[in-house]
């Protein structure tokens, strides 16, 4: 068409998740593939009385034009709610985004010009790498472990980066991998943030999903100079159809991160802002999250067992606190996106992510990311079983 794109376009590239939700219509298929929320714990009744009230002419405004920071009702929910788990703040703090997907995308807008240095946990979410392509940047990942990004390794890679702008981590129960960065290292990464000036992009969407040990205090909340971009979302806590999430920041970062979503949106909905706060001011959220995790925390523990159960030895996995995922380490030699596309879906009817796209720079073949939250049970069980059928086969033990 003789259309002269910008060059960040081809940074942009198909996500692994996108290409494997095309196979979503076939009802075969067992797909531990999208981290979705299970929708069996929408509250659907209470959303429904909500939408119906707001929807009148006495509630004219929840579909007008609004503040581009968004209801200011909604901000004092919010700022309340991380105010009383730990992250104090006030209304005037948070800016309503649309899910924590945009908080990714304005804050690397707002820091990175063409090849800066984006510090990252290796593997990291495939959604960040997404959202920062279109800015150019280059990647110095840090590897992790079970207690989340090896710090001692992070002061390494600060060292050979002197210039890195922004660390990006998702602490808690991380995706893809599961693990949550310690209480001793996030108070060292902290440290070595303010001794480099780096800009820290602390995502959060599964933060409330905790099912078993205690919660740690966010990076935010441990901010001792203002660095940390706080975000957080309601769509696994919700429902992520409504789009609502939330970044607190320092004054100065966050009024330029809203005049960048100004720019961008003007605003996220505001008959979905008011839902939200008439949400949070009319039920128990807590109880909400509580109930909910009760039904996740189920199926980790049987997703856990089933593959304690069937895998073959070398195939290693980790075992999560909370959230939505497991990894998958194949050995060297696997490729798990060869092994998905010619045997596993073929034979099996069985999916998962393959995880060469969540590395940042040198892709790793041999993993895949398993989420379990959205699979019932019975299912659950016979597609790990399948898998493991099929990974007998292929491995020699």
């Amino acid at each position: 068409m003789g259309i002269s794109y910008a060059r960040r376009i081809a940074g942009v590239r198909p996500s692994a998740i996108r290409e494997l939700l095309r196979l979503g219509d076939d009802p075969e298929l067992i797909s531990f593939g999208g981290g979705y929320p299970d929708p069996a714990l929408f509250p659907m009744g209470e959303l429904a009385e909500i939408y119906q009230k707001l929807l009148t002419p006495a509630n004219a405004r929840t579909l007008q034009y609004t503040e581009s920071r968004g209801l200011v009702e909604l901000r004092e929910l919010i700022a309340d709610r991380l105010t009383r788990n730990g992250t104090a703040c006030g209304a005037d703090d948070v800016l309503v985004i649309q899910g924590g997907q945009q908080g990714l995308d304005l804050t690397a807008k707002l820091v990175l010009d063409a090849g800066d240095v984006v510090i990252t946990e290796n593997p990291t979410f495939l959604g960040a790498l997404i959202a920062f392509a279109p800015y150019e940047p280059q990647y110095a990942p840090v590897r992790i472990d079970d207690d989340g990004m090896d710090v001692d390794h992070l002061e390494e890679v600060l060292a050979a980066n002197p210039g890195a702008k922004l660390l990006y981590t998702v602490p808690d129960f991380q995706n893809p991998a599961g693990v949550t960065l310690s209480l001793e290292r996030r108070l060292r990464l902290i440290e070595l943030a303010n001794r480099h000036q780096l800009v820290v992009l602390e995502d959060t969407p599964y933060r409330d999903l905790r099912y078993e040990g205690s919660h740690l205090p966010t990076l935010k909340s441990l901010d001792t100079q203002g660095r940390v971009v706080h975000v957080g979302s309601f769509s696994k806590i919700l429902a992520p159809g409504v789009r609502m999430g939330w970044a607190v920041a320092a004054p100065d970062v966050l009024e330029k991160l809203g005049l960048l979503k100004l720019a961008a949106d003007t605003q996220s909905s505001t008959l979905n802002m008011a839902a939200t706060a008439a949400y949070l001011g009319q039920y128990d959220v807590d109880q909400h999250v509580a109930d909910g995790n009760v039904v996740y925390r189920h199926k980790r523990d049987l997703a856990l067992a089933t593959l304690d159960e069937v895998l073959p030895k070398s195939v290693r996995f980790t075992r999560p606190e909370g959230g939505l995922f497991t990894w998958l380490s194949f050995p060297d030699r696997f490729d798990a996106t060869r092994f998905m596309q010619e045997t596993l879906i073929p034979r099996a009817k069985v999916a998962y992510v393959p995880g060469a796209t969540f590395f940042p720079l040198v892709q790793e073949p041999n993993h895949a990311r398993l989420s379990y939250s959205g699979v019932p049970d019975d299912r659950l069980v016979d597609g790990l079983h399948r898998l493991a059928d099929l990974l007998r086969e292929e491995l020699v033990e």
